[in-house]
């Protein structure tokens, strides 16, 4: 095994070489070979051993094994030991995803803190087959079949070609010690029941299923990079990226043969979950929304708009004192004299400063807010109509401040102008109020 393990690193990890590696090591069967393997190759190695606390003295006793055996071949080690059980229950998680967690954090703080360049993993051919079948008992896409990947950033899997009966063979051949785990025994998790019960049945139906598997998967990572091509390909005709919003183009986008399976692949990343609700966005009127923890996605006349969602306080207010030169939040804004005017342009607004009652107050629209839109003569008109005349999204209405002057509005900022507040023949001293861009 190890002249095949040799050749399969040279011909796939042949970066890992002169690098420093930092082996993930329980102390079981598969992270021992491995320790064995790059040890052997002369690799500079050293072990990372958690101790999660959840099997009592056992725990404790593979730690110091690991330990013993790191002491005894002169490789550096460390270990750490975590309160598993109170992790798990504080962020709710599940005891498995706690220890995930856990012992990723931790790896990558001893990649930074000592410089080393990867950390590799044991994972072999077999753990690929049993991730594929709890995938396919709990119901996944096509990604969740596409197997544990060889190489994900700095976490290198460099035994996933191997199956466990090879694993296990070259232990026996070369004498090397290893703990069992009890929970492995157990069937109370899906994975063990996985793997003691439907593998060895699947073998058995097919003496050569573990190299038909390695093929199918194969494939079907040849389909999965098939679809993310056509994927980044489409989302360029479809949509459009406004500072932090994404636009789809509803007519565009239901030309597609599936659309439903494009806007997943562009959506499942923000934490989606109502994709029945998501898919009828497409035929909803204007202002229905789907959300999932922190984004959205919003219906608006021809376009379904992916946002944040920022959390804001209808009652807060920011004032602005006479004299002031210059604000920064929550909208960036400039205040100087000016006596020309003759640019026009909804970014930039002169105002007679006489006409102003200081302190000024920048708000969010409120519900029946009147004012009297520039160039109307007095008439008066609810902001409400402005926006729809404007044809504003509900996201752009839910950003757009309005600037006071006491219960006056004296401007819908970046729209309009009141007319009360314009400079005429009578002005002395003018204001030039203007969006910094």
């Amino acid at each position: 095994m190890i002249d095949k393990f040799q050749s399969y690193l040279t011909n796939n990890f042949s970066f890992l070489s002169g690098k420093k590696l930092l082996l993930a090591t329980s102390g079981g069967l598969d992270s021992m070979v491995m320790a064995h393997l790059f040890k052997s190759l002369n690799f500079e190695i050293a072990l990372a051993h958690c101790n999660f606390q959840l099997r009592g003295m056992e725990s404790f006793e593979d730690q110091l094994f690991v330990q013993n055996y790191a002491d005894a071949n002169a490789i550096p080690v460390f270990t750490t030991q975590f309160d598993t059980q109170s992790f798990a229950s504080d962020y709710k998680l599940s005891t498995q995803v706690a220890a995930r967690e856990l012992r990723y954090n931790w790896f990558y703080e001893l990649l930074e803190i000592h410089n080393y360049d990867y950390i590799l993993t044991a994972h072999h051919a077999d753990d690929n087959i049993e991730t594929f079948l709890i995938h396919l008992v709990r119901g996944s896409g096509l990604e969740g079949f596409t197997g544990i990947p060889a190489q994900n950033e700095s976490v290198v899997r460099p035994l996933l070609a191997f199956s466990r009966e090879e694993i296990l063979n070259f232990a026996a051949v070369n004498g090397i010690l290893w703990r069992e785990d009890s929970s492995n025994a157990s069937d109370k998790y899906l994975r063990n029941k996985v793997r003691h019960d439907l593998v060895p049945l699947l073998k058995e139906l097919n003496p050569s299923f573990l190299s038909s598997f390695q093929n199918s998967q194969k494939y079907l990572n040849e389909a999965q990079a098939m679809v993310e091509d056509a994927t980044i390909m489409i989302y360029q005709q479809v949509a459009i990226e406004i500072e932090d919003e994404i636009h789809f183009d509803i007519e565009k986008l239901t030309k597609l043969p599936n659309y439903k399976s494009y806007l997943y692949q562009w959506l499942k990343e923000y934490c989606f979950s109502a994709w029945d609700d998501i898919y009828d966005l497409v035929d909803s009127q204007s202002g229905k929304q789907v959300f999932s923890t922190h984004f959205r996605l919003l219906k608006d006349r021809n376009s379904l708009i992916l946002a944040p969602i920022i959390e804001k306080e209808s009652s807060e207010i920011y004032y602005i004192e006479e004299n002031q030169k210059e604000v920064n939040f929550p909208i960036k804004l400039t205040i100087s004299n000016q006596y020309h005017h003759s640019i026009k342009d909804n970014s930039i607004i002169f105002v007679d400063a006489d006409k102003l009652k200081f302190p000024l107050s920048l708000k969010r629209y409120e519900k029946g807010a009147v004012f009297q839109p520039f160039g109307m003569d007095g008439k008066s008109k609810k902001v409400s109509k402005l926006f729809k005349d404007e044809k504003l999204s509900l996201l752009q209405k839910e950003n757009t401040w309005i600037l006071y002057s006491n219960e006056d509005i004296v401007w819908v900022i970046g729209i309009r102008q009141d007319e009360r507040f314009k400079i005429d023949t009578k002005t002395t001293n003018s204001l030039q109020i203007a969006i910094q861009l």
